[in-house]
């Protein structure tokens, strides 16, 4: 199955907003819809996606700028980790701490569900698997998908970067619990595992592993 990916780069900090689609059933998922609303509805109309669910990887606002149109364009449910629900509603808090305007902040949308760790993801007859990652925020989860181009993939925010790893001196940071996290939930997937990180190029798990100064 041709599973439909699009990596589209949003915002001033160029989250990488990601469209999960089956090509049978159309049924698609949103993942971190940070900004440029029209942007991401291009590539879902192009696709003749129904998005049934808008996920987060963590709600910092980078990564959640676009939740609420989205959803009131597509009327997709809206799934974060209830760790992080104090972050989704403090939005404008965020705007302003980044010397962002607030007048542009949309008011966060109520999330119909709260996602938990080794909950199943399902994009039509693809299946995935949330993992609760926390350490860059309380709520951070990463997604991975086993039959995702065919090594798999993992989607982890912004818990694990190419050659890096989640900054931790935000609210609800914490550094040692990060490492714990990507030790415990990413780096025991197989090593040919794709990582589409929450911004940069993507990697894999054997390259972090080799060459990530963080983990080594």
């Amino acid at each position: 199955m041709n599973e439909i990916i699009e990596i589209i780069p949003v915002g001033s900090f160029q989250c990488n907003c990601i469209i999960l689609g089956d090509p049978v059933s159309k049924e698609a998922i949103v993942i971190d819809p940070g900004d440029e609303l029209e942007k991401i509805l291009s590539k879902i109309r192009f696709h003749s996606l129904t998005v049934k669910s808008i996920v987060h990887t963590h709600t910092h606002i980078d990564h959640i700028g676009s939740t609420t149109p989205l959803q009131k364009e597509t009327n997709a449910r809206v799934l974060l980790h209830k760790e992080d629900q104090l972050l989704y509603e403090k939005m404008d808090v965020q705007a302003s701490f980044l010397g962002l305007p607030t007048s542009k902040v949309h008011k966060p949308v109520p999330p119909d569900g709260y996602l938990t760790d080794g909950q199943e993801l399902s994009v039509g007859s693809l299946k995935g698997t949330v993992l609760h990652s926390p350490g860059h925020t309380p709520g951070s989860c990463g997604f991975y998908f086993p039959k995702l181009k065919n090594s798999g993939t993992l989607f982890p925010g912004d818990t694990l970067f190419a050659g890096s790893i989640g900054r931790t001196d935000l609210w609800g940071g914490d550094y040692d619990l990060e490492i714990s996290s990507i030790k415990k939930k990413f780096l025991i997937l197989p090593e040919e595992t794709v990582i589409i990180p929450g911004h940069g190029p993507q990697t894999t798990i054997a390259r972090e592993k080799k060459l990530n100064p963080f983990l080594n």
